[in-house]
């Protein structure tokens, strides 16, 4: 089952860059919630009309870890924008199922201010 969740969190992803709205929504249960610092707990309806929006603004995702533990799958990433611009954040999946039933997002950084020297 591990193996179906991870090729599940990829279809996730995939769909964000693409725009393919319901690749993601077969693969979310109907009590889903999703939380990042902005939105706490919020429900189904309420990530497309806010989070969803942003999907035509990431050209891709780089896997930096994605791992099955337990009942859940850990994400990290390093994301492209359709700018050139890049951040990365780490998210954690929760399953019910082959559904998934939570995201919660940890934000990164911005990765170009990352590269930067040090101010002296």
């Amino acid at each position: 089952m591990p193996q179906d969740r991870l090729a599940i969190v990829r279809d996730c992803y995939r769909a964000f860059e693409t725009g393919e709205r319901d690749l993601v929504e077969r693969h979310l249960s109907p009590g889903f919630r999703f939380s990042a610092p902005p939105d706490v707990g919020i429900d189904r309806d309420t990530y497309f009309e806010r989070c969803w929006a942003n999907a035509d603004t990431t050209a891709a995702f780089d896997f930096v870890r994605l791992a099955a533990v337990d009942d859940e799958v850990l994400v990290t990433y390093e994301a492209t924008r359709n700018d050139g611009t890049r951040f990365r954040n780490t998210e954690i999946f929760g399953f019910d199922g082959d559904a998934v039933s939570r995201v919660e997002v940890y934000f990164g950084w911005d990765l170009e201010a990352a590269e930067r020297p040090p101010h002296p």
